[in-house]
């Protein structure tokens, strides 16, 4: 029943007019993402020029910045400095990325650190290892650690939003990806004063496949909808991984406004973890624009 109610969601008609805003929006929602071994300080500050300004060709209105430039730690600096004066955010993966198997020290001294150096975002990954080996309270607890020191304020006043990665890929089962989200959700809750956009869940570090499925966001978004209506926090969601094209993200933006509501339609609460998506939204607006498909190679991956 979950996939075929995915499925759904990919069969609905949509006017140009809606095709273009939606489009716009999804720009708007990019986390645009660089997490290799050989990334440098030249990579990130390309990356973070793009975010800042995705198309050098202009068009009324001008085409929306990326919500955040994702890095690892050690790069936060050069994100946070490229991006500064931007509406464009400095997000960090931590706590042991991707494989979350580190002690719990390190991981918290990991999210502290990012979070000095300039993070404005947490992506966390949670131990899998630990959630299948049935160690829920664990799971839970560590969660609630890091949304602590996501709330201490560190160097110059900081504090970061937090994003927690459930790694879904990893998890087996739909009833397992339900069972982690309920998990994360409980355990924010339980730290109190949780305001909308201050946490989100996110499918998946990009690592591993399977990665962002519909019926998995949708479960997911499933479950920030009964959270929702029980607590009355608007928790946000990034699906990251497997999202490449412009009619997959409109996809997931219509799943989103008929689960949750327009309300989440905002890179506030809503985020797609692509950076490979970037180019392909930009094709499409193009296209309606000027009637004619601009290559792949007329728009800079950085």
């Amino acid at each position: 029943m979950l996939e075929q109610r995915a499925v759904s969601f990919t069969r609905r008609s949509i006017k140009t007019a809606s095709k273009v805003r939606l489009l716009r929006t999804a720009l708007s929602m990019l986390d645009l993402t660089t997490l290799e071994g050989r990334d440098s300080p030249a990579k990130v500050r390309g990356l973070c020029r793009k975010a800042i300004h995705p198309c050098d060709i202009p068009l009324d209105p001008p085409v929306p910045s990326a919500a955040a430039v994702c890095v690892y730690p050690a790069l936060v600096p050069v994100a946070a400095a490229a991006l500064r004066g931007s509406t464009v955010r400095v997000a960090s993966v931590a706590t042991g990325f991707p494989s979350g198997q580190y002690p719990l020290e390190i991981r918290l001294a990991d999210v502290r650190s990012a979070i000095d150096a300039g993070a404005d975002e947490i992506d966390m990954v949670i131990s899998r290892g630990a959630f299948l080996a049935g160690r829920r309270r664990d799971v839970a607890e560590e969660v609630r650690h890091v949304l602590r020191a996501c709330r201490t304020v560190g160097e110059g006043g900081r504090t970061a939003h937090l994003k927690v990665i459930l790694e879904t890929g990893e998890l087996e089962t739909y009833d397992n990806v339900r069972m982690a989200s309920d998990l994360v959700l409980e355990a924010v809750a339980a730290e109190g004063d949780v305001h909308d956009g201050e946490v989100f869940i996110k499918t998946s570090t990009g690592k591993v496949q399977p990665a962002a499925t519909m019926p998995v966001v949708l479960i997911m978004l499933e479950a920030i909808r009964d959270h929702h209506r029980a607590t009355g926090v608007r928790i946000g969601m990034k699906p990251a991984g497997g999202i490449r094209t412009a009619k997959q993200a409109i996809h997931h933006l219509v799943m989103v406004n008929e689960t949750l509501g327009a309300d989440w339609l905002t890179p506030g609460l809503f985020r797609f973890g692509a950076s490979s998506l970037a180019n392909d939204l930009l094709r499409q607006l193009l296209r309606q624009a000027t009637g004619r498909y601009m290559a792949q190679h007329d728009f800079p991956e950085a």
